[in-house]
């Protein structure tokens, strides 16, 4: 599926499907770099999200702009990553688009995301903003390179279902609890984001 340019896989979708949990899997399979989003907001959007105001575009600009960073990377480099990013409007994802980039569109109902952000524990993401995530996703559309994944399942069955779907090898003697050095890049001259 991937000549010689190695994938940027972007895991997205609203607050409580399941990105870090499945982003954290696939890299320890695949034996890839792994970058959490959550970790690249500057402080102003976390306080804000702390106190339960949603963010606008110009709060995700700089934001977007720091994960298309890591991303493009990666891309240069040619070195395989999985990078989190709720990535909820096209245009954002269009900040992000480049040519090795693959969007896995975790989904899964209100209901179930509600009852998981409920019980998550340390993030700043209260459960009173899961209406507008819902409200502001854009599911990828047929021309984005995006696969959607259903999010209701145990997740290790979720991140088998994307190696399956993107055809990835996982590496040899891998487990699915994280890759050797967590947080590590392995780009050349890769400097510290957050």
């Amino acid at each position: 599926m991937f000549e010689t340019q190695q994938p940027v896989l972007v895991i997205m979708g609203i607050s409580g499907s399941g990105k870090s949990t499945v982003a954290g899997l696939l890299a320890g399979q695949l034996g890839w770099d792994l970058e959490e989003g959550d970790d690249l907001h500057p402080q102003a959007n976390i306080d804000k999200m702390s106190a339960g105001r949603p963010l606008n575009d110009d709060d995700r600009a700089p934001w977007l702009d720091t994960v298309s960073s890591w991303i493009i990377e990666h891309t240069m480099a040619g070195a395989p990553g999985i990078i989190t990013c709720s990535a909820l409007k096209r245009r954002y994802r269009d900040v992000l688009r480049e040519h090795n980039v693959i969007f896995v569109h975790l989904t899964g109902s209100t209901d179930l995301i509600g009852r998981r952000l409920a019980t998550r524990l340390d993030h700043y993401m209260p459960t009173s903003l899961l209406d507008s995530q819902v409200a502001t996703l854009e599911a990828p559309d047929a021309d984005e390179r995006a696969i959607s994944i259903d999010a209701g399942r145990a997740p290790a069955e979720e991140a088998a279902e994307i190696v399956r779907r993107l055809g990835l090898t996982p590496r040899s003697g891998s487990s699915s609890l994280g890759a050797r050095e967590p947080g590590k890049s392995s780009v050349p001259g890769s400097r510290a984001i957050s």
